[in-house]
């Protein structure tokens, strides 16, 4: 459906899951869209996640994940893709054990996608908290032979601490953790390097399309209502933090020097402080991503597909 003058052998194509906070702040939205243009990434669903512990009472408590299902839909009106992608609502707010799952249609979802008979390997891109994923692995142990999670939280190792998407629900952070589930996290010190300009958001980004005045328009409007907070954001600059799942799987599958191999840590549930895990499972930690790369790549598809600012 895209202007491409290439095309993605079919054996280098991944099954893909969005799952997202959409309405949260103002970068998901650049990620949803990035990975829809994207195809490399055969995208099954989205999730609208819940951001119940970021303070942020816009929309009353617990209905974070249903903000987010709206902001999805409008994306996909923006980008003319209505009805092309099935849309779930994930759970209302955090776990409260490990032994809990909280029923959702986006765990269901989950589930329901892995667990097909398809040959195509399955990644699931986590852009805040990992609610319904724990959920779905507690409904349903088998996924966790049959797809791997990307999930853009936690604190930088060894010590991690208060990141935003890890608070959210620190409960099923341990559950993924101590899941067999592959697991391929991008730590705040790695995410925080996919770092735009307003400047070079409104010349790359903004005359491409209605997506693009929006992406703009919505950053902006953010920026403002957020002015009174003294140490973020930053005023005339914004971080993509989100587009660390598509970097993942858009950069050369031999980049190892990219991540390590670590023991999956426990999460302490008040502190997000990372603490001696159980088995020796482990877990792919990024310490550097192409984050050049991946921007330059979105602002080009963009340009590509939408080349008319009212398009």
């Amino acid at each position: 459906m895209w202007n491409y003058q290439f095309n993605v052998p079919d054996s280098k194509r991944f099954r893909y899951i969005i799952h997202t906070d959409a309405k949260n702040e103002a970068d998901d939205q650049f990620t949803i869209a990035h990975i829809l243009m994207t195809d490399k990434l055969i995208v099954k669903g989205i999730v609208g996640a819940h951001f119940e512990m970021g303070g942020d009472r816009r929309y009353g408590a617990g209905n974070t994940a249903k903000a987010s299902v709206d902001e999805i839909n409008l994306i996909l009106d923006l980008m003319h893709l209505t009805g092309q992608y099935p849309v779930f609502e994930g759970a209302s707010a955090r776990m409260v054990d490990e032994n809990t799952p909280i029923e959702s249609a986006g765990a269901r979802f989950i589930i329901e996608e892995a667990m097909k008979d398809d040959p195509r390997p399955l990644f699931i891109g986590m852009q805040g908290s990992v609610t319904d994923l724990a959920s779905a692995i507690l409904m349903e142990p088998k996924i966790c032979e049959k797809m791997t999670a990307i999930w853009i939280g936690g604190g930088a190792y060894p010590n991690g601490g208060n990141e935003f998407n890890l608070m959210q629900d620190p409960v099923a952070a341990n559950v993924l953790f101590a899941s067999d589930m592959p697991l391929w996290q991008v730590p705040m010190t790695v995410y925080k390097t996919f770092t735009t300009s307003l400047a070079e958001l409104q010349y790359k980004v903004a005359p491409h399309g209605k997506i693009g005045a929006y992406l703009l328009k919505q950053m902006d409007e953010l920026n403002q209502n957020l002015a009174m907070i003294p140490f973020w954001p930053q005023g005339e600059t914004w971080n993509l933090g989100d587009e660390g799942v598509i970097a993942a799987l858009l950069e050369e599958m031999q980049q190892d020097d990219y991540y390590t191999m670590k023991p999956a840590p426990q999460v302490d549930i008040k502190t997000g402080n990372y603490l001696p895990g159980k088995g020796n499972r482990e877990v792919r930690v990024y310490h550097h991503m192409n984050s050049r790369m991946d921007l330059e790549d979105l602002f080009c598809k963009l340009a590509i597909n939408f080349p008319e600012k009212d398009s």
